[in-house]
């Protein structure tokens, strides 16, 4: 799968999307992008990308939207009086690599009528999905899957964050026939030098 874009969507929240995201980035020598961020200034995943990635090569683009309120992205938006512009969210312009991180999950709305999914559909960009090994994984790792796949939305494979359950990675990998990417320890101390050893173990997309 050649691509120059990717996008990190995660099967739920605090899964280790921008952990990922991180890893991936130093990996990749990427730039790095998320549209919208919630709980803004306490919550920046950029900041902390940015605190985690020791490459020169990945630039930092801004947020289209920054909301304060720590909420689904529609609710931080309305909070705010403000109605998210899906035609704003306009891809950053860069002859490099690119992750875009999505704000919450797939279904996650950005307006009361339109979904991250919906997004991920107009851009056609590969996705790279974050799951997290625990009760009831299984099911929303696969139903993830299948949304995208019903959608024609290309999956460049798995992150698994967590502690190895080889039971529900097994079943994941088998059933959904997507390589994994990366492995993830929760007990991981997340430094520069942490980070930059996981990328060496990611394995080559696009």
């Amino acid at each position: 799968m050649e691509t120059n874009r990717f996008v990190v969507a995660g099967i739920g929240t605090e899964v280790g999307k921008t952990v990922a995201s991180a890893v991936l980035v130093e990996a990749l020598q990427a730039d790095y992008w998320k549209p919208v961020q919630s709980g803004y200034p306490p919550d920046s995943d950029t900041e902390t990308v940015r605190s985690l990635v020791s490459n020169t090569q990945s630039q930092f683009h801004p947020e289209v939207y920054r909301l304060r309120e720590p909420l689904s992205p529609h609710a931080a938006a309305a909070a705010e009086g403000v109605l998210i512009d899906p035609a704003r969210l306009q891809v950053p312009e860069t002859a490099n690599r690119l992750l875009i991180e999505l704000a919450g999950g797939l279904m996650v709305p950005l307006t009361p009528t339109y979904l991250n999914i919906d997004w991920l559909e107009q851009l056609g960009y590969p996705v790279v999905l974050v799951t997290r090994n625990y009760l009831g994984s299984i099911n929303h790792t696969l139903l993830s899957v299948e949304a995208l796949r019903a959608r024609r939305i290309p999956i460049a494979g798995l992150v698994i964050n967590g502690p190895s359950v080889p039971a529900t990675e097994s079943v994941l990998l088998s059933y959904t026939g997507l390589p994994c990417l990366l492995r993830l320890a929760d007990e991981l101390h997340l430094t520069k030098e942490t980070v930059k050893a996981c990328a060496e173990q990611v394995r080559m997309i696009g």
